[in-house]
């Protein structure tokens, strides 16, 4: 990871009609600069910029706000779900924000923070944050603009509470927040006090499809005919930490991947677990086997 990239949500997080609707938007050939993108996206100037950093961030738009392929597969007017009605599109969405890495937040908590901690406190992420960036890009941290990444973060995962202040359009709409990957306590510290508490913690995930996850190991271009079941499960990009998967779940979706594909074999001889291909499908083929197309 060379650069890091924080903040251009606008203190937004990523609403569902929104994808659907930028994407139709760039489709009329105009641009989120115009003057009138506020006027024929119906929503505010700060909103704008969040429709395009978020069209970007799910890795459906380039820097020069062209359609990316699995834009076109999805949004497209024959596209699979342009309305996001199916729900292995929205994990094929968080694994595209990621594995895109555009929001270096997403990228960052699921593939190292995890493995550090599975319960966290904001101040806790904020320490990796920065740690992080001390590392690899120390101009990108900004104290401000990394507590509100971590705001937008949570908001984008996490179904409201009970009690909570909401604005209408900001309690259910969220285009994440069904996958329930992040679950919220309330703890008391040291002095007493009631802080927020937060865990991403690894789980079977039976409504993950197992071509979904196939998917994603044939969009992963350091994997080759034959994988081992840790890189699957540790490695970088992985099936096991974008989402979350514990070794039984992973499992389970490589044993139902070997059922369902004679020329994918999974293999346990002498205490090594590994995932050989015969011949590599088409990976968007598997997409089409999973909505039927």
């Amino acid at each position: 990871m060379n650069k890091l990239s924080f903040s251009g949500h606008e203190s937004f997080a990523c609403r569902q009609f929104w994808l659907k609707k930028g994407i139709d938007f760039i489709d009329t050939d105009t641009r989120f600069s115009d003057n009138h993108a506020v006027i024929d996206l119906g929503v505010g100037k700060n909103m704008v910029s969040s429709i395009r950093f978020w069209l970007k961030s799910f890795g459906l738009i380039d820097e020069k706000d062209s359609d990316q392929e699995i834009t076109k597969y999805l949004f497209s007017k024959n596209g699979a779900d342009p309305y996001l009605e199916d729900f292995g599109t929205i994990w094929l969405l968080h694994y595209f924000l990621v594995k895109t890495s555009r929001a270096s937040i997403y990228n960052l908590v699921f593939n190292e923070f995890r493995k550090e901690r599975i319960e966290f406190n904001k101040d806790q992420l904020h320490s990796f944050l920065k740690r992080k960036c001390e590392e690899v890009s120390p101009r990108a941290y900004n104290t401000q603009t990394i507590y509100k990444d971590i705001s937008v973060f949570l908001r984008n995962y996490l179904k409201p509470q009970r009690g909570e202040k909401l604005e209408i359009e900001d309690d259910f709409t969220n285009v994440l927040i069904d996958l329930d990957l992040l679950q919220q306590t309330k703890q008391r510290n040291s002095a007493g006090k009631l802080i927020d508490w937060y865990k991403i913690e690894s789980g079977e995930r039976a409504d993950l499809s197992y071509q979904i996850v196939l998917f994603s190991i044939l969009d992963n271009p350091d994997y080759k005919n034959s994988i081992t079941f840790k890189e699957l499960q540790i490695g970088s990009n992985s099936p096991g930490l974008i989402f979350a998967l514990n070794a039984e779940g992973l499992y389970q979706k490589i044993k139902l991947i070997e059922e369902h594909y004679p020329a994918i074999n999974y293999s346990e001889t002498a205490g090594n677990q590994v995932l050989q291909f015969k011949t590599k499908p088409d990976k968007w083929d598997i997409l089409d086997d999973y909505y039927g197309i």
